[in-house]
């Protein structure tokens, strides 16, 4: 169980990364996407490139809503692995209060 515990401890790391890089490309993504979609010079783009304005257009709603997603799933994330922190960080004291109290109990603390 230990082992599961402290490689689940390594990959936090990894999934940390991810949370801030939504944190922080997906509201980037956004910003230039709306920046982008409410440009007079876009609305110009429309009116004169049909096929290709419309094209741009579903692309440019696609990073939209795809980099909310990616915004809400690394906050939820974020606030998963700071939760999985705090439990693990009690397991440990727990753990080390037990560890005392079955050496003191049993004299496991003294050197022969």
């Amino acid at each position: 169980m230990d082992l599961f515990i402290e490689k689940i401890q390594q990959l936090k790391g990894l999934m940390l990364g991810v949370s801030f890089s939504a944190l922080i490309l997906a509201p980037l993504a956004i910003g230039i996407s709306l920046y982008l979609l409410t440009h007079p010079k876009f609305l110009q783009l429309i009116e004169n490139e049909g096929d290709f304005a419309i094209l741009l257009t579903v692309l440019l709603t696609a990073v939209l809503v795809t980099s909310g997603i990616w915004l809400v799933a690394g906050i939820q994330q974020f606030r998963s692995l700071n939760s999985w922190n705090k439990r693990y960080c009690n397991y440990l004291k727990k753990r080390e209060n037990l560890d005392k109290d079955i050496a003191s109990k049993y004299q496991l603390d003294k050197e022969e």
